[in-house]
């Protein structure tokens, strides 16, 4: 089978196959059950890994899609609860011990999920990286259930289909495609820098500015009562 160089994606790959012909398209779902759980494990190889085993005949396309798209829906519920374990109150506890973070930071990310979780849930399932860390703010802000699963089930039907015909149409070429998805990963870890680095030096120069007022406040009241 053609693999791209790295001994680590040739192994993952290896271990994904085995998986499918050892119990079928029920391995598929395990394989990315877990890589929602763990998100460096990369879907972009585990679901064309999926097609291509079908296009083989080892199970159809209708299988190796429920089954994915199921594990993706499993994986997404345990994080899901990690993020209800968690909640607000303790994540308001952990951001005032957090240097640039406050608790009004997380009111502000919890009312914003309110508004637009929904939207948040079905898309982020179509986004690397933010496809597995979706889950916790639904968790945090007991997005009901129902919901939750609909819309995981939904993206996710939408993102898995992309990469498990891809792999079944393109076959021992499927590698193809990881190219295309390793430009829009990059595209959104550069994007999730750059608003890491806005937000530190923002609240930096906000921290700055408080300490500089303060400052001078008490340099006018040392010269009054002088």
């Amino acid at each position: 089978m053609a693999t791209p160089d790295g001994s680590w994606l040739t192994a993952l790959v290896d271990w994904s196959v085995s998986l499918m012909e050892v119990i079928g398209p029920a391995g598929a779902g395990l394989a990315i059950a877990l890589e929602n759980v763990f998100p460096p494990l990369p879907s972009e190889v585990i679901l064309p890994m999926a097609g291509l085993t079908a296009s083989r005949g080892t199970f159809t396309l209708f299988e190796a899609l429920f089954w994915t798209t199921l594990g993706s829906i499993v994986g997404a519920f345990a994080l899901y609860g990690l993020g209800r374990w968690l909640g607000a109150e303790r994540l308001r506890g952990l951001a005032a011990r957090i240097p640039l973070l406050h608790p009004e930071d997380i009111d502000r990310s919890v009312a914003w999920f309110h508004r637009h979780g929904g939207k948040a849930v079905f898309f982020g399932r179509m986004i690397p990286l933010f496809r597995s860390l979706i889950s916790i703010p639904a968790g945090v802000t007991r997005m009901p259930l129902w919901k939750f699963g609909i819309l995981t089930a939904a993206g996710s039907l939408v993102w898995n289909t992309i990469f498990v015909l891809a792999g079944y149409l393109l076959g021992e070429q499927w590698h193809v495609v990881e190219m295309y998805a390793d430009i829009l990963q990059y595209v959104v870890i550069a994007a999730v820098g750059i608003g890491v680095a806005w937000f530190v030096w923002a609240r930096t120069r906000t921290l700055l500015r408080h300490k500089g007022a303060g400052r001078a406040d008490a340099s006018t009241a040392a010269g009054e009562e002088g």
